[in-house]
């Protein structure tokens, strides 16, 4: 399960070849994985600026392409360790527009508070067997364009704390599936889709969620309201 930003009205996975390529740096020590990784990118018209095997390198890679995206590894030489993650943190305090997405083969949270300290736009983190996920590349996409997605073990490790009361008594019978789907990952195209509704209905019930549980406005509050609604659910006896 994930978390994510809701795209435009209409978007969907498949849409990259009509929309502006992206420029992205590729960071992972495995070659075999990052050249795989290269090609499915570039498939769909995306430009890969640099392909890198260390965190030194990955630095030097953003500061000399400025891309719209780094995909990283979280363990990376020379100790196989944090060192991908520390460089993320990095790149998040010195280059804020660069969206961050995070591979990983196993959770790992250590730094991740630092990563999001200023809010989770642009940034994800996704076990390594999502790439082969239909839907990876849409979520490319759209962590590139400020949007968010983590999986589900990340959110429960990353936001275990300040936000644990339940609240969703307060959500009506529709209000509470929509909830229970946007915490399966789906879009809000997607979710309308799954039970007949219009967008504009799933926009107009995602909000509802968001003022009943009290979140706070994306331009006031430090994260993104629709991974504090689906935490809140999945941090509830409701979550299966």
């Amino acid at each position: 399960m994930t978390a994510s930003g809701t795209p435009p009205e209409g978007g969907r996975p498949g849409d990259e070849p009509a929309a502006r390529p992206l420029n992205i740096v590729l960071a992972d020590d495995e070659r075999l994985f990052r050249s795989a990784l290269a090609a499915l990118l570039e498939s769909r018209g995306h430009q890969v600026t640099a392909q890198v095997g260390d965190a030194d390198a990955l630095r030097t890679a953003v500061a000399r392409t400025e891309p719209d995206l780094a995909v990283i590894d979280i363990r990376m030489p020379p100790t196989k360790r944090l060192e991908g993650l520390r460089a993320a943190v990095d790149i998040r305090q010195s280059h804020p527009g660069v969206g961050i997405l995070l591979l990983s083969q196993s959770v790992q949270v250590t730094h991740l508070t630092e990563l999001t300290g200023s809010g989770v736009r642009g940034v994800g983190y996704l076990l390594k067997e999502r790439v082969a996920d239909e839907h990876f590349l849409d979520t490319v996409r759209r962590i590139a364009q400020g949007e968010c997605e983590f999986d589900q073990e990340v959110l429960r490790l990353l936001f275990n704390g300040p936000h644990r009361d339940d609240g969703l008594a307060r959500l009506s019978t529709r209000e509470l599936e929509v909830l229970k789907l946007m915490a399966q990952g789906l879009t809000n195209p997607a979710i309308a889709s799954q039970l007949v509704v219009t967008v504009k209905t799933v926009e107009t019930h995602v909000g509802s969620v968001f003022r009943r549980l009290a979140l706070p406005d994306e331009s006031e509050g430090e994260y993104h309201r629709r991974v504090l609604a689906v935490l809140t659910y999945l941090q509830s006896d409701r979550a299966v």
